[in-house]
């Protein structure tokens, strides 16, 4: 589910005829009467490691302890209690949204990350990665703000330790300072 972004009921659904020419080929389950999502993508190596190993059965990769495949709401509950029984939170749902954060998180764009989950729009997408996206943008803010601030340069001058502070903080001020043209609400 992880790698391949799918709900549950795309999981219990996949096997070996969905792995063609070295790529994962499936319709997605929601929907597929009204308005199908065709998914093709590369297999990612763990999941590729993952299916070698197994086990796995002969119609789908995911079956049950009698050697069956899955009902959408009988995985949903076995992963449930699985999760349980390793002391983790989480819903197989879970996993999808990990996906798409993951790919938010690795500076995936909107459209390539929609090619790995099946959302339609930009705002489906937006739900899922809004989160992921926010420390990464703050810490490219912040990396943008430092060097903008290592470019002003004090002026080469004979000074004492105490000048020396002002002119660093004035360098400092400078770099915070609005762009000509914005003036503030209030003179300080």
């Amino acid at each position: 589910m992880l790698y391949t972004a799918g709900r549950r009921e795309d999981a219990v659904r996949l096997g070996p005829k969905h792995i063609q020419g070295g790529r994962i080929r499936f319709t997605q389950a929601k929907n597929e009467d009204r308005a199908p999502v065709e998914m093709d993508m590369p297999p990612h190596p763990h999941l590729k490691a993952a299916i070698d190993v197994g086990p796995c059965g002969v119609e789908t990769f995911l079956v049950t302890e009698f050697g069956q495949p899955h009902t959408a709401n009988g995985f949903g509950n076995w992963f449930r209690e699985k999760c349980i029984e390793a002391r983790v939170p989480g819903r197989a749902h879970g996993l999808r949204k990990a996906m798409a954060a993951r790919l938010a998180e690795s500076q995936a764009t909107a459209h390539e990350v929609m090619s790995i989950t099946g959302h339609r729009t930009l705002e489906e997408v937006e739900n899922y990665t809004r989160a992921a996206r926010k420390p990464g943008m703050a810490d490219s803010a912040m990396l943008k703000l430092q060097t903008s601030a290592a470019k002003i340069v004090p002026p080469q001058i004979e000074v004492g330790q105490e000048d020396e502070k002002d002119l660093i903080k004035q360098a400092h001020l400078a770099a915070l300072a609005l762009p000509r043209g914005l003036e503030p609400l209030f003179s300080p």
